[in-house]
């Protein structure tokens, strides 16, 4: 441990001790202070698809807030997602965040904004820069199959992202700030305008990171011993910037229309090729997306309305050279890929019994791709209906049964049923779910045609029109018991998946190569000798996803709050009669955090404690398993509410207190499963001006 290190570990230290101390002797002695207590039942869409209360909900929800967000010092939507959600994970690098949720991988993971898809990807990872987090009212996470309601890629999961969007006169201008080690910089800025009915919602964010590894060391090629200097980072740095503009009008109680547009522009950071050391590169990716949407909801009633959206998401990356090469000058840019999607959405919501809610839906959606590396320029259509019947019956019970058809212009018709009980005695809450999958193969893995060279190695990979789709059929059982004040859930599930498309490497004979050369004619001699595999996507037999959640909140005393969670899972998939572990899956994690606030009149102060512990993450083939870990991050906040014309917040707080990295020396076999740089000062201010 480093001298500076130690100091900053200390003085983090002594200020929570402290903080806690003063709160205990002054609590007593301020009758007037202003406690916050979280709030166990709050509103949420995603599992119904109609506003009603978490624990009304026949099919379990889990809800990030934004004040929990915020009190533990994240900035970013990985951060949220894997501190606070055990089955949650992510793998970052240079083609985008590899996210997994229950076991399963980010393709199969639906990702909502107000309930409108977040198309664009890279490599099957939608890219998560795109999510503004200064506009995060709550996350709701939706586990297991849900194409009933949304169709095509709710296999594991749905994450919908709700937004903030204030309903009262008012003019503020928000600024957000936080700065931490190895150029870590997040900067928001918002301007926020409601009259009459009208809202104006303008936003900046800005995000930037600088690479680093935690090892300088790597193996030499075919060596297990003989190490060598990399410059390859275990991080890849990047900056990062998001402009948003939203617009609300309310003409009277009944409707309220909506229009915004996103642009998003990434571009990572990464060491340029040296001759003297291994792991440069020659170009930086770099990533731009345009969104653009419109809806509005008429209600005739309270419980009767009908809401329609459209929405256009532009994504688009490639390569930005930054070293000359033989063919590329510094500034050129080659594109990779461009992705381009429109939906349309119409739903009825009705109240057709005192003791019923219905929904009547409609959805149309157009994606195309044209991919430059990978010889595409396609483009697929999908229609839907979907109609789902939820009634309270009997005392205690609530039945939900949905329906969805699905015309997909390459795979035809497919139906995907849900239904759901729920039997609620008291505070009580007894569920039963199953729900169907379907996910149809995206464009690449169609007709990739993709050629590349990556540090003097070729690459390929063959798409293929033979492909089926996707199915799953997901089970579970739910148990919770949820008050005021504290709330335990525990829930077991089985997620099965028939066809699994995978990318499989088909070994190189001399006939292959022959074929390969013919295929790609910009492919060396030498190329093509050192190759010793091509990808072809294949549809596996079939996946098996089993495990089982505890999640406990509880509001233990004014301003105390504790969360614990835990997850097990068991990820396997069957290729024949051989049973193997899902790539990077983990059997075992848990996220705690406490929380304490308290006020003396204008001042208030915040102090969580949080930490993600996790088992080790499993590799396939040839790659070592990485090892598990425990990180545990300490945030306080400071509330100035002196002025009437604004409100300060300076925070100030350590991640990674006790310091854990993952130090291995690199080699051909070896991933990682923490990217944390060690112990981290983390400072912030937020401003404001109302």
């Amino acid at each position: 441990m480093t001298y500076k290190k130690l100091i900053v570990l200390t003085v983090a230290l002594l200020t929570g001790s402290a903080a806690f101390s003063q709160i205990h002797k002054m609590e007593r002695k301020d009758s007037s202070a202003i406690h916050r207590t979280y709030n166990l039942n709050p509103v949420v869409v995603t599992g119904s698809g109609h506003h009603q209360r978490l624990k009304s909900t026949a099919t379990p929800v889990r809800v990030l807030s934004s004040q929990e967000i915020h009190e533990q010092g994240i900035t970013t939507f990985d951060g949220a997602l894997t501190r606070m959600m055990p089955q949650a994970s992510m793998a970052p690098s240079s083609m985008g965040s590899f996210l997994r949720l229950n076991g399963l991988g980010n393709k199969y993971i639906l990702i909502l904004i107000n309930g409108q898809k977040l198309s664009g990807d890279i490599s099957n990872n939608v890219d998560l820069n795109r999510i503004n987090m200064l506009r995060v009212k709550r996350i709701e996470v939706l586990d297991g199959a849900a194409s009933s309601l949304y169709g095509s890629d709710a296999i594991a999961g749905v994450i919908n992202i709700i937004t903030d969007q204030p309903t009262q006169d008012f003019i503020s201008v928000t600024s957000d700030t936080r700065v931490s080690g190895h150029g870590v910089l997040t900067e928001s800025v918002g301007l926020d305008i409601y009259k009459n009915g009208f809202g104006s919602y303008t936003s900046f964010s800005y995000d930037k990171a600088d690479s680093y590894r935690n090892n300088d060391l790597e193996y030499k090629k075919g060596s297990d011993t003989e190490t060598q200097v990399s410059i390859a980072p275990l991080f890849t740095g990047y900056r990062s910037s998001i402009i948003g503009q939203k617009f609300t009008y309310a003409p009277s109680q009944h409707l309220a229309l909506n229009a915004g547009l996103d642009y998003s522009y990434k571009i990572t950071d990464r060491p340029g090729t040296r001759k003297d050391v291994t792991g440069g590169t020659d170009y930086e990716m770099r990533y731009k997306g345009f969104r653009w949407n419109i809806g509005g909801i008429y209600k005739f009633t309270s419980r009767n309305s009908l809401q329609a959206d459209f929405v256009v998401d532009r994504f688009r990356y490639g390569k930005e050279y930054d070293v000359e090469t033989d063919i590329y000058k510094n500034g050129d840019y080659v594109q990779s890929k461009k992705q381009r999607m429109m939906e349309g959405q119409l739903k009825a919501i009705l109240g057709l019994t005192t003791n019923s809610t219905t929904i009547f839906g409609a959805n149309w959606r157009k994606d195309y791709l044209t991919a430059s590396s990978g010889n595409i320029d396609q483009h697929v259509y999908s229609l839907a209906a979907y109609a789902q019947h939820e009634m309270k019956f009997l005392k205690d019970f609530t039945a939900t049964l949905g329906l969805r058809l699905t015309h997909h212009e390459t795979f035809n018709q497919h139906l995907t049923p849900k239904a759901t009980l729920m039997y609620a005695p008291g505070n009580f809450r007894f569920r039963f779910t199953y729900s169907a999958g379907f996910r149809a193969p995206g464009l690449d893995e169609l007709y990739y045609h993709y050629f590349s060279v990556n540090r003097g190695k070729a690459q390929i990979s063959f798409g293929n029109k033979d492909l089926k789709p996707e199915k799953s059929n997901y089970f579970s059982l739910n148990a919770e018991y949820r008050t005021q004040t504290i709330a335990v859930s525990v829930t077991g599930y089985l997620n099965r998946i028939n066809d699994m498309v995978v990318k499989q490497n088909i070994d190189i004979d001399d006939a292959s190569r022959k074929m390969l050369m013919a295929e790609f004619p910009e492919m060396t001699q030498d190329q093509a000798d050192k190759m010793v595999s091509y990808a072809l996507y294949k549809n596996s037999d079939k996946g098996d996803v089993k495990g089982m959640q505890v999640n406990v909140s509880a509001n233990i005393f004014s301003g105390f709050n504790l969360s614990a969670n835990y997850v097990y899972t068991y990820a396997r998939t069957c290729s024949g009669d051989e049973w193997t572990v899902l790539e990077r899956s983990i059997r075992h994690a848990a996220t705690i955090a406490a929380n304490y606030h308290h006020s003396w009149g204008k001042y208030g102060l915040n102090v969580n404690l949080n930490g993600r512990m996790q088992s080790k993450t499993y590799y396939t083939g040839s790659y070592e398993d990485a090892p598990g870990f425990g990180v545990w991050n300490l945030h306080t906040t400071h509330s100035l509410n002196m002025l009437k014309w604004a409100y300060l917040e300076p925070s100030i707080g350590v991640d990674n207190l006790f310091d854990k990295v993952e130090n291995r020396i690199d080699s051909s076999t070896r991933k990682y499963a923490l990217y944390s740089p060690g112990r981290m000062l983390v400072v912030g201010l937020k401003v404001r001006f109302k």
